[in-house]
């Protein structure tokens, strides 16, 4: 597959130039982040780490002993903030959740490893505050989209007990990655990316969860139906080689790489259904699709 043209590898991969509109969907994101940071002031710019992106928002819980729910942002790990990305935070709050979304540097001034180490850190400290903020640190579920769907990814297969001994080894119970990118050789033959992730074979594959072994936490996989082959292609290899771990797999008619993401916000919509189903979260009246069940790929 790896003998593909560059320019295949550019057209499967690059998401701005595949979505002429993506423009406007970039204004959206921004106007609703604005929106819902104003009606919600909450703990804007805490800080997790030394470095200065190393913040993160917290949109605390409504009620103690809530379920933590982590978004990590997408934007090929170059590109894009935490506050492009804080319209996803309202409706999950009013489900419920605690939400927290960290920032974390950007290539090509690091490295991904860096980045995913960064990621570690946040969620340490999500686990050692969550409860400061009406969350409960045994309920931490972990999201992501693109390269943020990596990172998800990631921290679901995290060894967290080697990263010290006070974190507990399931610190994240499930993951929901939309439209992630699960093995990273495919983006060194991309001219479009390459070059500010300097990635090398050993360093993509270190930094791909595909191949990994499957974690104890649960993993639920969401991509657009107007997506390139490759991000399908990644979905499906995840669903493979992590078997039952995949508890849930869901294409989404009509949308693309960029504004599937809006499902995740609009509450009713499968995919912010299958986030309440990884919190746990059970609304009145409505019984929980049972994420272990789910299917729709």
């Amino acid at each position: 597959m790896f003998l593909r043209s560059p320019g295949w590898h550019d057209e499967q991969y690059n998401n701005r130039a595949r979505i002429p509109e993506h423009p406007a969907i970039l204004k959206y994101w921004a106007d609703a982040s604005a929106a819902a940071l104003a009606r919600h002031p909450e703990l804007v710019e805490v800080a997790y780490g030394p470095a200065p992106r190393e913040k993160l928002d917290v949109f605390p819980a409504r009620s103690p002993g809530a379920p933590v729910f982590v978004y990590l942002h997408g934007g090929y790990w170059r590109a894009l903030d935490k506050r492009d990305h804080s319209f996803v935070a309202p409706p999950l709050v009013g489900a419920g959740a605690m939400v927290v979304l960290p920032d974390y540097s950007l290539c090509p001034q690091v490295t991904v490893e860096h980045i995913v180490l960064q990621t570690v850190r946040a969620l340490a400290w999500v686990y050692r505050h969550a409860r400061e903020h009406g969350g409960d640190p045994e309920r931490i579920v972990v999201a992501g989209h693109s390269a943020g769907g990596h990172l998800a990814t990631m921290m679901l297969a995290c060894r967290w007990a080697e990263v010290h001994p006070s974190l507990p080894a399931d610190l994240v119970k499930a993951a929901l990655s939309i439209s992630g990118i699960y093995e990273l050789e495919p983006l060194r033959h991309a001219p479009f990316l390459a070059a500010d992730l300097g990635l090398t074979a050993a360093s993509a594959l270190r930094s791909s969860p595909a191949w990994m072994p499957a974690p104890s936490g649960r993993l639920a996989v969401v991509v657009g139906g107007d997506e390139s082959e490759e991000f399908h292609r990644q979905a499906g290899l995840i669903r493979v080689n992590w078997g039952e771990k995949v508890v849930a797999s869901e294409i989404v008619a009509g949308r693309n790489h960029m504004d599937v993401l809006h499902e995740l916000a609009s509450a009713g919509s499968n995919t912010h259904q299958l986030a309440l189903d990884l919190l746990e979260i059970r609304r009145p009246g409505l019984a929980a699709r049972g994420a272990s069940a789910s299917s729709r790929s």
